[in-house]
């Protein structure tokens, strides 16, 4: 059986790789950012940033929009995604991911200096955009009129991180911060490793080589580790009886191999801490022939604390009233999960830049590693009467949760541009890229206990636990996913210029390789049916259960077996290729008009594959990974996709239409029927792999007008038709929710956005005051067949994650000597279906957060900046109502934050 076992993924990978594509092209594109950068101007009009971006704008060829690190350090946002919030149309999930157009973040894209790049998130293809810090990034471009130079994956928009470039001078800055939420006076902690600080365990949660030997030994068609398949084993191997005593005996080292201590305290939390440090310098003629070489470094710490309560809940009728609830925590719900939870965030990002400027050429080098590492540590009471569980019936279920989840983003990326003046080929622009990254999640520890919580007459009493109760309760999961991505490629261009007219040609191709390798291994305790334990006697003894087995002799004394829980299909691979060219022109004509457009092929090639990482047996891989399966589990599509804008231009006001196809595909975890708990939405979540691509046509307009002053306003429409769109649903089982994924047959949004720039005073209280900000109104709706209806109640809805209106707003003050600059921000969107409901049940939605900022920055010398801001005045929690009633619930913090920056 072992020479089944060196069956290795990374082999399997490389393998359906080869299989999706016989041959791979040789260099990728890195976008131009003239063609992308279109302003929301919120940064400081007095040091000159307003006119500049407006120069941006009204060279744009497609509609987009561009935040700078200028405006970024204004609102003062930490990182790419709380600072894209700030943009028209875009709204903040979970602070990770961006909403475009009231769109969900499946219909956006994320790129790093144009390039695409894996996601360290274990549930989404889509980057958790808080990873980037905003100390590395030089500007945020948002385009939401497709182009072909982009991906064709494209919906509701794209957004690009590009980051700072070497210096024009030498720069040494370093920052510090501390900061406080009202949420975190006290919380959860347990004994960690020394390395937590980092943001890394030092193996001390790591799966141990005793239970990774056991696992290749101990096989039964599967990895076995229960006593029974121990000692026939054994006896096999030793060619005689080996005891029912010392098989247990074996099993008992097993589990004194794993780390026993997970049980938490309740302790006062410290504040939050951070500090960055950014060194750079540039130096001219270094080889001797005019150019000039620089670097710029760059490094960030940030420790951050987060406590909540909240609560899930399923209603008991559609027939419930909000007025009947309230009564009692189970008036209107069949079961209800209460949670409170603190989760301890370190991230630690490093950067290097490296560049050099020739006569027209500039080549650069890059690395960036960005780390953030989750330690959370959480109890829930969870009720469900009709099972006799509720306070009232003496007993609720109890989970204590300690989970520590590392995730990492490893880019290197090498970029050259090229302006070539030769006399036979004067005039051409070459620009390539090279990406190689590399996104890791790792939790070397998760332990969930479930217990049972006593009660007499409503007061508590203990928590235990029984082999009678069966179920799992003492829990292990360790996780390992890696996510690769190689992608190049590279665009020409030739500028011809005619009397009164000028025409730009361009052409590139990109190239994506990607795979995926992703493994979950479970571990669990089975008690004696007639063992039962007291695990504690008061409420403080209840949080440090997950310390109970600390000791060696409890795990002796105690009737206890640890068991390997494989299901058939519980890690996944895949595979991705990506081959696109593309051609597109840029025609300018009579000074006024623009037309831009193009046509962009892609062949795509994928495949998502669910099976056993620890399965032995021939026939059980044979069923997982067969030539039929693959077939099955492949997607192959190649297409074209094409693109149209034209442009009418005056000195104060300029009207663009554009129209575009683009195409959005199911994400790999999507795809892969393997049940996982969603963080975002914190259901169950089972993959699909029947899901197909939904196919869009996007069409916008837009009317922007420039003043003397230099304000400026603009609106515009949009409209998208989506062919097979992928929705989300909630099916009840077991009592609780389970999110499902399917296609419906087609959907539709349109809106209309405006933003502006408007000065209100000036030489008022020593400065000047003015307004920025933006709005989005919108609607859409999805259509699902009779035939495919299912349990949803509803055939027609809006789309999910679709908010009919997301509002940005901001009053700034500069004052005139330069020391002072303020900004009240307000962000709010509508409220938006976080999944489809059945049974009767409406969809479930996520209510309106308003949420209102501050930030106030003195500059006591030129040199240094002093920042305090406080965020979420409002201080709202996030809400989901189904039928009108509340079926979710958590707090979110208000923070007081105090930074201070100095620049040498």
């Amino acid at each position: 059986m072992k020479p089944i076992k060196v069956f290795k993924t990374n082999l399997i990978t490389i393998s359906l790789l080869s299989l999706l594509s016989p041959l791979s092209a040789s260099v990728m594109a890195e976008e131009t950012a003239q063609e992308i950068e279109e302003v929301v101007a919120v940064g400081s009009r007095l040091k000159g940033s307003a006119s500049a971006v407006i120069e941006e704008r009204k060279n744009q060829a497609f509609v987009a929009d561009i935040m700078g690190s200028e405006q970024i350090s204004r609102t003062g946002d930490s990182d790419a995604a709380s600072a894209l919030r700030r943009v028209t149309g875009l709204s903040l999930v979970n602070d990770k991911f961006i909403y475009v157009r009231g769109l969900g973040e499946r219909y956006s894209s994320v790129r790093l200096n144009g390039a695409q790049v894996p996601s360290p998130d274990l549930t989404r293809n889509v980057i958790p955009l808080d990873i980037f810090p905003s100390s590395i990034i030089e500007s945020l471009a948002v385009q939401k009129a497709y182009s072909p130079d982009m991906p064709a994956a494209f919906g509701g928009g794209d957004v690009n991180i590009r980051t700072k470039s070497i210096p024009n001078d030498r720069v040494i800055k370093i920052e510090v911060g501390v900061a406080h939420k009202n949420t975190n006076d006290k919380g959860f902690v347990y004994n960690g490793s020394d390395d937590d600080w980092l943001g890394e365990d030092d193996g001390l949660r790591a799966m141990p080589r005793t239970m990774t030997d056991a696992l290749n030994r101990y096989v039964n068609g599967i990895s076995d580790i229960s006593v029974l398949n121990i000692r026939d084993i054994e006896s096999k191997e030793r060619g005689t009886d080996v005891s029912q005593a010392e098989a247990i005996a074996i099993n008992k080292t097993l589990t004194k191999s794993l780390h026993r201590d997970f049980g938490m305290v309740e302790k006062s939390l410290d504040p939050d801490v951070g500090g960055k440090l950014v060194y750079g310098d540039r130096f001219d003629d270094v080889f001797g022939f005019g150019g000039s070489l620089g670097f710029l470094f760059s490094a960030a710490y940030d420790h951050e604390w987060t406590h909540s309560k909240g609560y899930t809940a399923v209603l008991s009728s559609t027939e419930v009233k909000t007025e009947d609830c309230g009564k009692s925590d189970l008036e209107c719900y069949s079961s209800r999960n209460d949670k409170e939870s603190t989760k301890k965030n370190v991230k630690l990002n490093t950067s290097l830049n490296l560049g050099y400027k020739l006569d027209g050429h500039d080549l650069n080098a890059s690395y960036m590693k960005l780390k953030d590492t989750e330690d959370e540590a959480s109890i829930a009471l969870y009720q469900e009467p009709s099972k006799s569980l509720s306070i009232a019936s003496g007993e609720i279920q109890r989970k204590n949760l300690t989970s520590f989840e590392e995730r990492e983003l490893e880019v290197v990326q090498f970029r050259g541009t090229h302006n070539i003046e030769y006399d036979f080929i004067k005039g051409v622009g070459f620009d390539w890229q090279y990406t190689d990254s590399t996104a890791t999640t790792n939790i070397p520890s998760e332990l969930e206990i479930t217990a049972r919580d006593r009660y007499t007459d409503g007061v508590y009493t203990e928590t235990y636990t029984s082999g009678a109760l069966g179920g799992d309760p003492f829990l292990y999961r360790f996780v390992d996913m890696e996510d690769q991505v190689e992608n190049y490629g590279w665009n020409l261009s030739k500028a011809f210029y005619f009397d009164s007219s000028e025409l730009e040609v361009k052409g590139g191709g990109y190239f994506v390789d990607k795979t995926r390798e992703y493994r979950t291994d479970f571990f669990k305790y089975r008690f004696g049916p007639s063992e039962e334990l007291t695990l504690a006697t008061n409420r403080n003894e209840a949080l440090g259960i997950g310390s109970y087995f600390r000791d060696d002799t409890r795990v002796d004394n105690t009737e206890v077996e640890i068991q390997f829980q494989e299901p058939n299909a519980d890690d996944y691979i895949a595979a991705q290729k990506i081959d696109a060219y593309y051609g597109s022109f840029d025609y300018v004509f009579a000074n006024d008009w623009r037309v831009s457009g193009g046509v962009r092929y892609e062949d795509f090639r994928q495949v998502a594959l669910a099976y056993s990482r620890s399965a032995f047996d021939p026939a059980l891989l044979q069923n997982k990974l067969s030539a039929e399966e693959i077939q099955k589990a492949t997607v192959m599509q190649d297409d074209t996709f094409g693109s149209l804008s034209m442009t009418y231009s005056q000195p104060t006001y300029q009207v663009r239409a554009g129209w575009g196809q683009t195409i959005v595909r199911p994400d790999l975890r999507e795809l892969t029927p393997v049940q996982y708990q969603d963080p975002l939405t914190d259901y169950r979540t089972l993959g699909n792999p029947t899901l197909v691509s939904s196919n869009l046509d996007n069409f916008d307009v837009r009317v922007e007008f420039y003043f003397e002053s230099g304000d400026n306003f603009s609106v515009g429409a949009f409209y998208k038709d989506i062919d097979k769109p992928i929705e989300a649903q909630l099916n009840e089982r077991d009592g609780r929710f389970t999110l499902e994924f399917e296609n419906a047959d087609s959907a539709y949004v349109y809106g209309i956005e405006a933003e502006w720039l408007v000065e209100l005073s000036s030489d008022f209280l020593g400065g000047a005051f003015f307004t920025s900000g933006n709005l989005t109104v919108s609607d859409s709706e999805v259509e699902i067949l009779e035939s495919a209806r299912g349990d949803l109640t509803n055939l027609k809805r809006r789309m999910t994650g679709h908010s009919e209106y997301v509002a940005n707003l901001q009053l700034n003050y500069d004052s005139h000597d330069g020391n002072h600059q303020a900004s009240v921000i307000y962000n709010v969107f509508g409220d938006r279906i976080l999944a489809a409901g059945v049974n009767g049940f409406d969809d479930a939605y996520e209510q309106p957060i308003n949420s209102l900022d501050l930030v106030y920055s003195y500059y006591p010398t030129f040199s240094t900046t002093v920042t305090f801001k406080v965020k979420n005045l409002l201080d709202q929690d996030f809400e989901v109502e189904q039928n009108d009633v509340l079926i979710r619930q958590k707090e979110t913090a208000q923070q007081v934050s105090l930074d201070f920056a100095i620049e040498f």
